[in-house]
């Protein structure tokens, strides 16, 4: 059994093209029915978020499994095949596993560490599972890889931080505050900054909002969302009197604030210091303000070094989870090495046992004044035998599986155990029953598209 992976990302493909290739929640139930009565698919399992869209799959063999996979996206999505490899990936076994495990991490995410998609991994997982279209492997590989990606944000700091100026901004407030949970904050602009902003200060607890803009309508617009308080440019001078911090981003041609403005507002709240933080492109905070009493004034340039720092910060935490990845994906790569010995180990117990159950007979036949008990004591030590001759063989076949080429020594002992003929009709048997699978998924899969043609 194999591992495939093939997907497109933030990495890959921009926006507009992600955008065409996203399953949501009412096509992945449908999506993964189809893909797991597909040919060569024994396993399956979609990931989709606003930054990437993954196809993880178990196969019999990777090119049919490569093959059937993208049929199956170039179909789902009405498009070319062609159209897919300029911005699709293709990882398998080892690094497909080593990938789970970064992006459940949050290693490959836009920012780094973020735990979001720890919970999208697990809820994909679990949609799967429920629809029935994960087995063995996956189901011990993506409750492996949850588990990991939460001991990898308990055990390090790679989640914690600001990394973007909107969250440096905030983290900035709790280190001079400690809590906004009594705090007023005045919010300057109603733009897509403005709006990051009073989103983690919502998240954080603050108390009271209030944002100023040009426009009334804007600004209440971005208040209503946070319960807060709309005001225009106007109003400034008494809702500065009243704010503990001040975060700017209004885009302005020039200052909206100067010193001798803020001055005789600091006059009026004696021993009241106020934070003030400017993330504008061109600057909206006058930076003489940073010379009167009780103001402390910081500006993009200050919170990009705060970033900076964090961002190097994460990026050494994720090397200690680099570490924790290749731990995993070898104990994981051992275990399912593990797996092709489960088959040939029933196929020599079965033998065994068949042998003796053959013996059996003819120790009743040859010896028929033996009684019942007599005869359950000749089984139950002549299987005792057979069990003590069959461990050693059967320890040894695990260990060299992990330790050698799996391949090369379930083949030797097969040999050995003459257990291919006895093994190849256990194949077969699970290849018709793959085939009346992907038969049934054809007839339902025509059921569905018939009705919605209705429809």
């Amino acid at each position: 059994m194999e591992i495939l992976l093939l997907g497109l990302n933030y990495k890959t493909a921009p926006v507009e093209v992600r955008e065409k290739f996203t399953f949501n929640d009412d096509s992945t139930p449908r999506a993964l029915h189809l893909l797991s009565h597909t040919k060569s698919i024994l396993e399956c399992i979609i990931v989709g978020t606003c930054n990437r869209t993954e196809i993880y799959v178990v196969c019999d063999q990777l090119h049919t499994g490569r093959f059937y996979t993208r049929n199956f996206l170039a179909e789902w999505f009405g498009v070319e095949k062609e159209s897919l490899l300029d911005y699709m990936y293709v990882k398998e076994n080892d690094e497909a596993i080593e990938h789970l495990y970064r992006v459940t991490c949050g290693l490959d995410s836009m920012v780094m560490g973020e735990t979001q998609i720890i919970g999208q991994m697990r809820n994909a997982f679990l949609l799967a599972q429920q629809h029935e279209t994960t087995g063995t492997i996956f189901n011990t590989l993506f409750k492996q890889a949850v588990t990991l990606a939460k001991r990898a944000h308990t055990e390090t700091s790679v989640g914690q931080n600001a990394v973007s100026i909107s969250y440096a901004a905030i983290e900035l407030g709790k280190k001079i505050f400690g809590s906004f949970a009594d705090k007023h904050v005045l919010i300057l602009g109603a733009g897509k900054m403005s709006l990051l902003t009073a989103k983690h200060l919502h998240a954080n607890g603050v108390a009271h909002v209030t944002v100023a803009n040009r426009t009334l309508e804007r600004a209440q617009t971005l208040a209503d969302q946070f319960r807060g308080e709309a005001c225009t440019m106007e109003d400034l001078p008494q809702k500065l009197a009243k704010a503990d911090i001040v975060i700017s981003s209004t885009g302005a041609n020039g200052f909206v604030l100067t010193k001798a403005q803020l001055k005789p507002i600091m006059k009026q709240r004696p021993h009241k210091p106020l934070f003030m933080i400017d993330i504008a492109v061109p600057r909206d905070l006058d930076p003489d303000i940073h010379g009167l009493e009780n103001v402390f004034l910081y500006d993009i340039d200050d919170l990009e070094g705060i970033v900076q720092s964090n961002l190097a910060e994460r990026s050494k935490e994720a090397e200690r989870i680099e570490l924790m990845i290749e731990e995993e994906k070898q104990e994981f790569i051992n275990w399912k090495q593990t797996l092709g010995v489960v088959p040939l180990i029933a196929a020599l117990r079965e033998k065994a046992f068949s042998i003796h159950g053959e013996a059996i007979r003819k120790i009743e036949n040859k010896l028929p004044h033996l009684d019942e008990k007599e005869m359950h004591i000749i089984r139950k030590h002549t299987r005792g035998i057979i069990s003590q001759l069959l461990h050693d063989p059967i320890v040894q076949l695990k260990e060299l599986t992990v330790q050698k080429k799996g391949e090369e020594v379930l083949d030797i002992f097969s040999t050995i155990f003459a257990l291919d003929e006895r093994l190849e009709g256990k194949k077969q048997e699970a290849l018709w029953e793959q085939q009346k699978r992907e038969a049934l998924g054809r007839e339902k899969a025509l059921s569905i598209k018939t009705r919605e043609q209705r429809f």
